[in-house]
C-alpha cells in the first residue's frame, strides 16, 4: 500500500511530501503544502517593499499592516516602531551576508583577495534583492526623526569588524601601506562601494550620468584596493 513519505520540510515552513511503494509503472507524486508566513515575517517583507517603493518617511504603519494582514498591535509587539522595523529589515539582510563571507574568506589568504572577495559577495547579495539594495543606499544612512542612523545594528557593526580584521591582518604582515591607518582605510573602501552603488542607482530616475555596470565597479573597487595593499 503507497503510504505518504515527508521529504522535506524546509525554513519557510515548506513540506513536501510523496507516495512511495507505488505500483510499477506508476508516475511519482509530489505534493508541496505551503504554510502561512508568521505575522512578523510578512510585516517585515510588506515594509520592504513599501520602504524601497515610497521611502522610510512616506510608507505608513498603517499601509505596512494593511498590506501584511496584521494589524499595528503585532506590529508594536515585535519591532515597537516603524524605526525598528527598518532596523530589524538591516540586521536580517546582516544575518544573511555575515556568516557567508566569514565562510568565504577563510579560504583566503590574502587579504587584498579577501577584501574583493567581500566586495563581490556583497554586490552578488544586493544584485538578487533589488529592494534591499535601495534600503541599504537610500535609507541605510539616513537620519530619522530622533537622530539616529539606523544602520548602525550590530550586523553592521559585525561587517566592519569584518573588515577591520582584514586591514589588521594586512597592517601586521607589512602588506599595507605603513603611511595608512586601516579604520581610514576601512571608511575609503566602503564609502567608495556605497557611493558608486548609489550613484547607479539614482541614475536610474535622475540626470546623473552614471553609465558604469557592476563590473565597472568591481574594477574600480580592486584598483582602490591595489593602492593600499601590496598583493
Amino acid at each position: 500500500m503507497p503510504v505518504l513519505e515527508i521529504v522535506q520540510l524546509d525554513f519557510q515552513g515548506v513540506l513536501e511530501y510523496k507516495l512511495k511503494d507505488m505500483p510499477r509503472g506508476f508516475a511519482m507524486i509530489t505534493q508541496r503544502r505551503v504554510a502561512l508566513p508568521s505575522s512578523r515575517d510578512r510585516l517585515l517583507e510588506a515594509a520592504i517593499s513599501l520602504f524601497a517603493e515610497q521611502g522610510y518617511e512616506s510608507a505608513s504603519t498603517a499601509d505596512i499592516c494593511r498590506l501584511a494582514g496584521t494589524s499595528q498591535s503585532q506590529l508594536v509587539k515585535h519591532f515597537t516602531n516603524k524605526q525598528g522595523l527598518l532596523e530589524a529589515i538591516f540586521e536580517h539582510a546582516w544575518a544573511q551576508i555575515n556568516p557567508a563571507i566569514r565562510m568565504a574568506i577563510q579560504t583566503v589568504s590574502s587579504p587584498r583577495e579577501k577584501l574583493n572577495t567581500v566586495m563581490g559577495m556583497i554586490l552578488s547579495f544586493l544584485d538578487g534583492e533589488k529592494q534591499l539594495r535601495a534600503l541599504f543606499l537610500l535609507e541605510g544612512r539616513r537620519r530619522h526623526g530622533d537622530g539616529n542612523i539606523v544602520v548602525l545594528v550590530p550586523g553592521f557593526l559585525e561587517f566592519v569588524t569584518i573588515i577591520d580584521g582584514i586591514l589588521k591582518e594586512a597592517a601586521l604582515s607589512g602588506k599595507l601601506q605603513p603611511s595608512l591607518h586601516p579604520q581610514a582605510v576601512r571608511s575609503m573602501l566602503m564609502g567608495a562601494l556605497e557611493g558608486m552603488l548609489r550613484d547607479l542607482l539614482i541614475a536610474k530616475s535622475a540626470r546623473l550620468p552614471a553609465a558604469y555596470t557592476d563590473a565597472d565597479i568591481r574594477a574600480a573597487f580592486a584598483n582602490l584596493i591595489s593602492c593600499c595593499l601590496s598583493k
